[in-house]
């Protein structure tokens, strides 16, 4: 009997190497919470789940439009857009729903808010100066200042992890294209020039990737690539719309939104692009989502 238990371990681990080549291990599990918007109940509120799709439940709920939840990097809030006071402003909200408070307070837009990594600021869209820009400001909303100033649209602000950068997409040089500045606004530099729209850049956790919208290949695709703007891939490859990519906190998952069901629904995958699934199933519009950190 020994010698037969000494035999089998033997063989698993033999067949350990074609097993790890092949990638037949478990991924490791979705763990965390995933705020999102959806129009499911007649109008767009914020919503949260588990990583899973479990326990889906409504944070929001005012006749008005909630969409972009971002959340703070202690998970202790959640920004978003509203236009509940007649324009699209960024409030702020505890993580259970509870206090919602405005912080901008302009009669232009603002929107797709964007913690900094110590909780301290949030990054912003607004065309207050008569286009499109990026902008700043305390956690507070206290001030409130752009750290982009040109006439194209700069939109979709992503803090890099350490904070010492900012990824946003602009058009400023004909077809939008990812950028990437200093915190302060210097050192603007392009990072893809491909002739078609990219966009919504979203930091990996790690530091080392950006994933990002683009419709290089016909229709819109989550592509990743280095944060030097290297290594350009897609990541998805349907003939509908992927978009809005979202990293887990340990950078193994990015959560997007995607029509290729009929109705826009949030969907997860690997960070490779693989094991691609539904995590809603509401037959309404659930997208814009954020993974808790």
């Amino acid at each position: 009997m020994k010698r037969a238990v000494i035999v089998c371990v033997v063989a698993i681990l033999a067949l350990l190497p074609v097993v790890l080549a092949c990638g037949c291990l478990a991924p490791a599990p979705l763990t965390g919470r995933i705020a999102f918007a959806s129009n499911r109940d007649g109008n767009y509120e914020i919503y949260v789940m588990a990583a899973d799709g479990s326990n889906q439940t409504r944070l929001t709920n005012n006749p008005a439009e909630d969409t972009m939840p971002a959340w703070s990097p202690d998970g202790s809030r959640l920004a978003f857009n509203s236009n509940r006071d007649g324009n699209y402003e960024i409030y702020v909200m505890a993580a259970d729903g509870s206090n919602q408070t405005r912080l901008t307070n302009d009669p232009a837009e603002d929107r797709m808010p964007a913690w900094s990594p110590d909780g301290s600021c949030l990054a912003f869209n607004s065309n207050r100066d008569g286009n499109w820009e990026v902008y700043v400001m305390a956690a507070d909303g206290s001030n409130q200042r752009n750290l982009t100033n040109n006439s194209a649209w700069d939109t979709a602000p992503a803090w890099s992890p350490d904070g010492s950068r900012l990824a946003f997409n602009s058009d400023r040089d004909g077809d939008f294209e990812i950028y990437v500045m200093a915190a302060d606004g210097s050192n603007q530099t392009r990072l893809t020039n491909d002739l078609e729209w990219d966009t919504v850049p979203a930091w990996s956790p790690d530091g080392s990737r950006l994933a990002f919208n683009s419709d290089r290949d016909g229709d819109f695709e989550i592509y990743v690539m280095d944060t030097d703007g290297s290594n350009q891939r897609n990541l998805t490859d349907n003939s509908d719309w992927d978009t809005m990519p979202a990293w887990s906190p340990d950078s193994s998952y990015l959560a997007f939104g995607s029509d290729r069901g009929g109705d826009t629904e949030v969907y997860v995958m690997g960070a490779d692009g693989s094991n691609q699934r539904n995590l809603t199933n509401s037959h309404g519009w659930d997208a814009d989502p954020a993974w808790a950190p």
